[in-house]
């Protein structure tokens, strides 16, 4: 099946439905292909190759509304599918908030180029990704005489989507990712078995690194664990190493979206305008990065997107408001879900921060825990490495931080430059100040 092809069957069905008996509709379609492989002990241990073609169905009909999905695209089964689906739609309840959003909400959609698929995706050949994932695999290994095991993996995805509403949106998107790393676990005294890991992905193959500086990360960063233990409960300053930054910033995304206000489960609720944490944290929702990996033009419902100041200097600015939510809170509707997040970066790398420190914790991994959006609280294992006078000084684990997000980010003096690329919240290394952990 052609993309034009594709396109016609999801209008088709938009017509279908309306003709026998929906008052709106919202129609996608999704085309994707998969390919995962994984060695260990120097075999492959995993090799998966999927194609995956699906249509979804949402149907609105005397404010009551129903989603359907089939991977039978035929129309004589969609045509069965499509009448089953309204006359059961019937049966529910009526919601007066379900519609469709209205059509103002993407008459300003402008096309930009966005560069998101990698034209070379089809030249990569099976043979490529099997050395790349074997090879990362081999450099991991040769790193040290400590290792109990690694698993290395490799992966791409190419994808293209359609959605048609009846209130008279259409789009199309398309576009790769590629993910590459290893799991690497070592020998520590005692039987421990301290174990990291490596993983890398992007929209463009020539952007993961080589195999061997994968692997090689991968175990060095095992390495480095061996050794770790608790130490005393205390106050200390803590460094958020970038890639693990995301753990904190899902504190803040999830009690600002419109489900969560609607639900009273949001401990950000009526907060619009105040200060919720300290000037160091500014955050910018971009769908217009190029080659983000959460990079669109709309989003599910059609909705087109837009650059957002989420927080600005510590202030919130903006909540994620979704149509269906956003109509039962008398709310505007700007796009329910986050994309990609930018912040107001620092000027210091990793390493000089760590140089600012007199004693503190550098945090690389959370362990386990919670948080509750609802009341801002949190508690969060932690593993990483004590900081005396300015250097790293042995490995920690098995600490906890505890407390409520509306103190904690108060506490937040200064974000790096080291900016972490390899995923849509484009996060770089936090440092926090007099943070109470419990060890020993």
């Amino acid at each position: 099946m052609t993309n034009e092809d594709r396109l016609d069957l999801v209008r088709w069905v938009r017509d279908f439905t309306l003709k026998n008996g929906a008052d709106q509709v919202s129609v996608s379609s999704s085309n994707q292909r998969n390919i995962e492989l994984a060695f260990r002990d120097n075999l492959l241990e995993k090799l998966k190759e999927s194609t995956q073609n699906s249509l979804s169905l949402s149907i609105y009909t005397d404010h009551r509304y129903s989603g359907h999905s089939t991977n039978d695209l035929r129309k004589d089964s969609l045509k069965k599918f499509i009448t089953e689906a309204i006359a059961a739609t019937k049966y529910l309840s009526q919601d007066e908030h379900r519609e469709l959003a209205e059509a103002k909400f993407f008459k300003d959609l402008k096309k930009r180029e966005l560069a998101l698929k990698d034209a070379d995706y089809e030249s990569i050949t099976s043979e490529e990704k099997f050395n790349m994932a074997r090879d990362i695999e081999s450099a991991a290994k040769q790193v040290s005489d400590k290792i109990i095991s690694v698993t290395s993996g490799y992966s791409d995805t190419t994808y293209r989507s359609e959605l048609v509403n009846s209130n008279g949106f259409e789009g199309t998107s398309e576009g790769t990712f590629y993910s590459a790393g290893a799991e690497v676990t070592v020998r520590d005294a005692n039987e421990k078995r301290p174990e990291d890991w490596h993983y890398i992905s992007s929209r463009f193959h020539h952007d993961l690194p080589t195999a061997t500086e994968i692997g090689k990360e991968a175990t060095e960063r095992a390495i480095r664990k061996i050794g770790q233990s608790k130490i005393d409960s205390g106050r200390y300053d803590m460094l958020v190493e970038n890639r693990a930054a995301s753990r904190l910033i899902g504190m803040l995304i999830s009690p600002m979206r419109a489900r969560a206000l609607q639900q009273k489960s949001s401990y950000l609720d009526g907060m619009i305008g105040k200060k919720i944490a300290s000037e160091a944290l500014t955050i910018v929702d971009d769908p217009f990065v190029r080659a983000g990996m959460s990079s669109r033009l709309y989003d599910g419902e059609g909705i087109a997107a837009h650059r957002r100041i989420m927080i600005e200097k510590g202030v919130l600015k903006q909540y994620y408001i979704d149509n269906y939510y956003g109509r039962k809170l008398g709310m505007s509707i700007n796009g329910g879900s986050s994309s990609n997040l930018l912040f107001d970066y620092g000027y210091k790398t990793l390493d000089e921060m760590v140089k600012d420190i007199s004693k503190g914790i550098l945090v690389t991994n959370f362990n386990g825990g919670n948080s509750n959006s609802t009341t801002g609280d949190f508690s969060f294992g932690i593993g990483g490495f004590l900081i005396e006078k300015g250097k790293i000084i042995r490995p920690v684990n098995e600490m906890n931080i505890s407390g409520t997000a509306k103190d904690f980010w108060n506490k937040l003096v200064q974000m790096g430059s080291d900016v972490y690329k390899f995923s849509a919240w484009k996060r770089s290394s936090m440092h926090f100040q007099d943070i109470d952990f419990a060890g020993l």
